[in-house]
């Protein structure tokens, strides 16, 4: 399977047949999550982001979250990574003092295999980022269907549990970064494991824990859910580690919301998604979690307007407060965003 496969293809014309006018426009939203992309097929850069953005909600500020983009194209290996940052942090640096100020955060990637010698990277990172380098995400995706892997992201077995890796992410812990965990629901136990180990380092989930309910899990779903909602608040006891709420828009997420005539409606996307939100929502409580919109990757699915009003529908019973810390203040706080 090739690395494009793994991605829903976006479809403008039929996004449009079905983007809703945005609920609550005055709310303001940090986005707790998106990309650029730069690859062969596949161009999502400020512009695109800037034009989902503005669509309708009030979007204030985002993470800007690795995209395997923009890597210098000389010089030692393991730097090449920090391109990315010198990349988004100067395309960016301009929007910084208006609305909305995209990549106010913006974490990067560096290989954490390489251990203590990892620290020069990141310093590298904390130059390149102009003051909004925030932290890491390594991705470690593994499964035994080698089926559900995506080339680009896929991690050898067992990583979060090398010790070479740890000594990696000590660095982050030293430094005072965070770290991103995106991998699949089966492995959240080892990230208990490397979350109780740095308690002083945020550690924010992914995409509501990695999901998956396609190939081998497809006939699964109920074990599926029963797996993960017991390591999901088994995670919750660590008050470092935190959750962001979205990211259901993926072709393992099994969904199947690409097959619509249209996309999906916001109140379609609830009914699909409540019984995951809402049990990360009750489990690490609004102060531990964040709405993210995982763009591009999501908009295979569904338009950026109608994700942002699934979320607002979502929540429409929680009080102002539980909602400002899910919509902003929780991602201002673990980013530090100010």
């Amino acid at each position: 399977m090739t690395a494009t496969s793994n991605y829903l293809p976006v479809r403008a014309d039929w996004l449009a047949s079905g983007a809703e006018a945005a609920l609550e426009p005055d709310m303001p939203i940090v986005d707790a999550h998106h990309h650029f992309y730069d690859r062969p097929g596949w161009t999502y850069l400020l512009d695109e982001y800037l034009q989902d953005a503005q669509s309708g909600h009030d979007i204030t500020a985002s993470v800007f979250m690795q995209g395997l983009s923009h890597y210098r194209t000389s010089g030692p290996q393991e730097l090449r990574p920090v391109g990315e940052t010198e990349y988004v942090s100067g395309v960016t640096k301009s929007l910084q003092a208006g609305r909305p100020q995209v990549a106010k955060g913006i974490v990067g990637y560096a290989d954490l295999r390489r251990g203590a010698a990892v620290r020069d990277v990141l310093e590298a990172h904390l130059q390149g980022g102009q003051g909004r380098f925030r932290g890491v995400r390594h991705l470690v995706t593994w499964d035994a269907d080698p089926t559900l892997v995506n080339p680009l992201s896929a991690g050898p077995r067992g990583l979060l549990l090398d010790r070479d890796y740890r000594a990696g992410v000590a660095q982050l812990d030293a430094l005072g970064l965070s770290y991103d965990a995106w991998l699949f629901f089966p492995q959240l136990p080892e990230l208990f494991d490397l979350a109780k180990a740095y308690p002083n380092m945020p550690v924010i989930i992914n995409h509501c824990g990695g999901i998956v309910r396609i190939a081998s899990y497809e006939d699964r779903r109920k074990e599926v859910f029963d797996r993960w909602s017991r390591s999901m608040r088994e995670l919750a006891q660590l008050p470092n580690v935190y959750v962001k709420v979205g990211g259901l828009g993926m072709r393992i997420n099994g969904f199947d919301f690409e097959n619509g005539e249209r996309p999906p409606s916001s109140v379609q996307l609830v009914e699909a998604w409540k019984p995951w939100m809402q049990t990360c929502i009750e489990t690490f409580g609004t102060g531990r979690c964040m709405f993210e919109s995982n763009f591009p990757v999501d908009k295979g699915s569904y338009p950026y307007s109608n994700g942002w009003n699934a979320f607002k529908r979502l929540t429409a019973q929680a009080t102002p407060d539980e909602r400002a810390e899910l919509f902003r203040g929780t991602v201002s706080k673990v980013y530090r965003l100010g």
